[in-house]
């Protein structure tokens, strides 16, 4: 599961559909409709929120919107749309190890892409997350040093 906290805008086809399918799979967690991955790490900052359900369904708002900028046909009902607005936290470090890592994936998986993003050094932040300063967030499970 990949909970991205880099905006959806630089996702390919592919990486947008899954984040979808992960970002409704976290929200079943959070809302306490399924077993599985209870304590996935993705989780963490959405768990430590004062409110989860609404945080993952205004992360799920944003995912959509992008989805149907791009004439995709996800959707809206999945979502519900009644919550504060709320901000969540992420570090500068986890937005530039998301980034590496988004575009080490893109190189294969979808070049014009990858072109098209590879110059960015800092990315536009998930519209639920302020960035602040620090290192990659604890709860990152790395598998490269990027």
């Amino acid at each position: 599961m990949r909970i991205w906290s880099i905006h959806p805008k630089y996702l390919d086809a592919k990486g947008l559909v899954a984040l979808w399918r992960e970002s409704l799979l976290a929200k079943h967690v959070l809302e306490g409709k399924t077993k599985g991955y209870r304590n996935h790490p993705q989780l963490t900052r959405f768990k430590n929120s004062k409110n989860p359900v609404a945080a993952i369904n205004k992360y799920l708002t944003i995912v959509y919107k992008e989805a149907v900028s791009r004439n995709y046909n996800f959707n809206s009902s999945k979502i519900q749309f009644e919550f504060k607005p709320l901000r969540l936290y992420v570090t500068d470090g986890q937005m530039h190890y998301e980034l590496k890592h988004l575009l080490n994936k893109l190189k294969t998986r979808d070049p014009d892409k990858y072109k098209a993003i590879k110059t960015i050094e800092t990315c536009d932040p998930h519209p639920l997350f302020k960035v602040i300063n620090g290192k990659v967030e604890p709860w990152e499970v790395k598998k490269k040093s990027y």
